[in-house]
């Protein structure tokens, strides 16, 4: 599901679905670490790329979902829908994890491959990592954010590393739901916000958005164990 979409069409998207074998090396080195498996009931990467002539662009977010029978939501379910860049390092990426056969999906800036794996992680390790991922996509667009932006962004994610560092789990919460609120608000001009199939500039609302999407997931997951 698109935000704001141009160009989607039946020929602008690639979506193709690949049997990995579950004990090949290579493909675990991809994974965020030895806590992170494949599924035997579902060893499958989905893969969605832009066609060569597509002129697909959307801004903002993506949602996606990868609805499956062949795995069943328990209470506490370690199932994660994880994305990598094509041939890259897999990352979670959850934003919910709904009951029934499994429904996981999450938000993204662009297109990539999708793996739903079983992660067996620390949660205080899952989120640690999350923050970071969150602060290098500040950071490493800061270029591309109007200072004004850049400055309020900053300051409200020291204050979600504040509040994680003290406990403060339900307040985390929020900060970051604010957070992306406030992407969203200065998306455009102060934050480039748009994809573009085959070439463009940098999603770096998008980007923002969906590392504080499941930054919050893996926040409530630990407000629920407490």
């Amino acid at each position: 599901m698109f935000e704001q979409v141009v160009g989607l069409n039946p020929a602008a998207l690639v979506i193709t679905a690949t049997v990995v074998d579950p004990l090949d090396p290579a493909f675990l080195t991809r994974l965020p670490g030895p806590s992170v498996g494949v599924p035997a009931a579902l060893p499958v990467v989905i893969r969605i790329d832009p066609t060569p002539t597509s002129a697909l662009s959307f801004s903002g977010v993506y949602k996606i979902t990868l609805h499956t029978h062949n795995l069943t939501f328990q209470p506490g379910s370690p199932l994660r829908l994880l994305r990598a860049p094509t041939g890259g390092a897999f990352k979670d990426m959850t934003g919910f994890l709904e009951m029934g056969s499994v429904r996981a999906g999450g938000s993204g800036p662009g297109f990539s491959e999708f793996f739903i794996a079983a992660d067996v992680r620390p949660i205080d390790a899952v989120i640690a990592g999350k923050l970071d991922d969150l602060g290098t996509a500040l950071s490493g667009n800061s270029s591309a954010i109007a200072p004004s932006a850049y400055a309020d962004l900053s300051t409200r994610l020291t204050q979600i590393r504040n509040l994680v560092a003290t406990g403060g789990i339900p307040g985390a919460i929020d900060a970051v739901t604010a957070f992306s609120a406030a992407v969203k608000t200065q998306s455009g001009a102060a934050i480039p916000d748009v994809w573009r199939a085959n070439g463009g500039p940098v999603n770096v609302a998008g980007a923002l958005r969906s590392a504080a999407d499941t930054l919050r997931f893996s926040l409530v997951v630990k407000s629920n164990t407490q």
